[in-house]
């Protein structure tokens, strides 16, 4: 998922709800904040049965409700407060008093699938670590990062698909994290223009890059050599992830599985380009998008 409208700029503003939203705002709501048509979440929920879409577009938009934080918000104390919003909203939606248009969709979405608070706690860890630090100094800050801003993402929406296998979501955890990994690659132009550099500084010293080469837009042939190394590391967890979705559970997770083979062509696409992405974002035609995804297995 990319970023789109922020909460503020829709009639159901985070600090200024207004008039509760009914079922139907809601959802369509929903469905434009997390996969407006054209989206590659727009494609990976096609492969959904319509009776199961508005549950699965609302977990997705609480997710890129969060994640718009950081993107949209440049004050640190307001993106704080923002989260805290977001914290108090969690307890009003448990409670059964949801304001924002998401929390309204998502109150059936938790009654019955049984979801836990902690699920989505996890979330607004992803956003509080982008508030706190916007390089890695090694891989395992790194992959700690991808745990929460992509793996903790996948797991909800993973209960939202639905599973009978009990495995099911900690590998769908896994697989997020790994898409998260592979967007570091497709998104590293957009990353560095917002001021975050997520390539670990011990690689980036390892291949004779720094971080003002990204921010500038400097292509080099050491850029290159640090791209293929990040897209093959990134290329690898995917694959090895979506492999790892238990066999009974794949036709539930295909949205899942869906995305991770959108993000392997898009990650494809960047290479093809040479990885010029310092200077353009690079994306799939809706075309590709609808054909990748509906052949995810």
């Amino acid at each position: 998922m990319q970023p789109h409208e922020s909460a503020d700029n829709t009639s159901g503003n985070v600090d200024n709800p207004g008039t509760p939203a009914s079922p139907t705002q809601a959802n369509d709501y929903c469905r434009q904040k997390a996969g407006p048509p054209g989206s590659a979440l727009y494609y990976a929920l096609l492969q959904l049965p319509p009776s199961r879409r508005d549950a699965a577009y609302a977990a997705h938009a609480f997710c890129q409700e969060i994640a718009d934080i950081h993107a949209a918000v440049h004050d640190p104390g307001v993106a704080h407060a923002k989260l805290d919003w977001w914290r108090q909203e969690l307890t009003r939606l448990f409670s059964g008093a949801p304001a924002h248009p998401v929390s309204r969709a998502l109150a059936p979405v938790v009654q019955q699938r049984g979801l836990a608070r902690a699920t989505f706690d996890a979330v607004l860890h992803g956003a509080e670590m982008d508030l706190a630090q916007m390089r890695y100094l090694d891989f395992a800050g790194l992959s700690h990062y991808c745990d929460a801003a992509g793996g903790a993402p996948a797991e909800l929406a993973a209960h939202v698909y639905g599973f009978d296998d009990a495995n099911t979501p900690a590998l769908a955890h896994t697989l997020g994290h790994a898409i998260t990994l592979g967007r570091r690659v497709t998104d590293a132009g957009v990353d560095a223009r917002a001021g975050y550099v997520y390539f670990p500084i011990d690689e980036l010293q390892r291949f004779g890059v720094t971080a003002a080469d990204l921010q500038n837009g400097k292509y080099s042939p050491a850029f290159v050599a640090l791209m293929t190394f990040q897209h093959a590391r990134a290329r690898q967890a995917i694959t090895d992830a979506a492999a790892a979705i238990p066999r009974p559970d794949r036709r539930k997770q295909k949205p899942l599985l869906a995305l991770a083979a959108l993000q392997l062509a898009l990650m494809d696409e960047v290479a093809d380009s040479d990885y010029q992405v310092l200077h353009q974002r690079i994306d799939l035609t809706p075309l590709r998008k609808f054909w990748r995804a509906w052949r995810a297995r």
